[in-house]
């Protein structure tokens, strides 16, 4: 079955450059004797120099690239002179298009996914398709490549293992400072890990803010701000400089932000679930995490999140 322009679902009107492109040559196909595949290609995450050869090679010989915005991706594939018809996928449509995909695949189509920039799925889309694939057999492959995660960790200074990525922090501040929270009273449980989150510019400073509520102001962090591009930027300090640097200097592009795991002399890191477990006994959990936050000098919420959960299991 040939893949015709009306045999996708409805498309989101393309910018000039990728209608440029979708009427463009198509490049010649390999065989396609092994049936159809999916590809996660990696893109450079500001310096388009970054894409590898392999790269370069799969999104000449797809039948389609899948991409969060065609505006976006067309420049890449103009810069390469890469004429393969591109086709959305993101998170507004990627539940609905992926069982005409994977029946296109299982007739022995190609496609390519890739992000705007960086390893798809990393809190980008692809990963209801890739999960699709897999469950009806098809082949799903990877070209590695450009990540910002990885980019930023090696960049920051602080230990890179063992490291936890977390996405993008909540949008709002009583949500993030939960997710904070929790973070918190996992490292009081043992956690030792830099932590590294991706967040919008706008978000920042309020980000820094509750890190700071949540995790003290003298923790290790760094802002990496525009990677790989030319006004590339990794401020590094405790989370009380780099705030201080960005409230002085408006942060604008890409953002990604780490703090390091505590110190080993963190207060309270050996102490604070037998202080709660003591407290536990003759205490509410509310009353006994309000009164060992004071001992331990740590955020009521901090402590009130491992009180609850030491609650449930000493009632188990």
């Amino acid at each position: 079955m040939q893949m015709s322009e009306k045999s996708w679902p409805a498309e989101t009107p393309l910018s000039d450059a990728a209608e440029t492109l979708q009427a463009a040559p198509h490049a010649e196909q390999p065989p396609t004797e092994e049936g159809g595949c999916l590809i996660l290609v990696a893109t450079p995450i500001g310096n388009l120099g970054d894409i590898s050869e392999r790269a370069i090679e799969a999104l000449n010989t797809v039948d389609a690239i899948l991409c969060e915005d065609t505006r976006v991706t067309a420049k890449l594939l103009l810069s390469r002179n890469i004429a393969t018809p591109t086709r959305t996928l993101h998170d507004h449509n990627e539940q609905d298009r992926t069982p005409f995909l994977i029946g296109q695949l299982a007739q022995g189509k190609r496609f390519a996914v890739v992000s705007d920039a960086g390893t798809p799925l990393v809190s980008d889309p692809g990963y209801r398709l890739v999960r699709a694939a897999i469950a009806e057999g098809i082949p799903v492959t990877a070209i590695p490549g450009p990540n910002a995660v990885i980019t930023a960790l090696t960049l920051s200074g602080l230990p890179p293992l063992p490291f936890l990525f977390l996405g993008f922090p909540a949008p709002r501040s009583e949500a993030r400072k939960s997710g904070f929270s929790t973070l918190r009273a996992a490292e009081q449980a043992g956690l030792r890990s830099t932590l590294v989150w991706y967040e919008a510019p706008h978000r920042l400073v309020d980000a820094l803010r509750d890190l700071i509520e949540v995790f003290g102001p003298e923790r290790e962090a760094a802002v990496g701000r525009e990677l790989t591009k030319r006004f590339e930027e990794m401020i590094r300090g405790t989370l009380s400089e780099v705030l201080t640097h960005f409230e002085q200097t408006a942060p604008r592009g890409e953002i990604t932000l780490l703090i390091g795991p505590p110190a080993e002399d963190d207060s309270g890191a050996t102490d604070l679930d037998s202080h709660l477990r003591e407290a536990l006994a003759t205490h509410s959990v509310k009353d006994a995490a309000a009164l060992v936050a004071g001992i331990v000098k740590l955020p009521k919420r901090t402590v009130y999140a491992r009180a609850l959960e030491l609650s449930r299991e000493m009632k188990d």
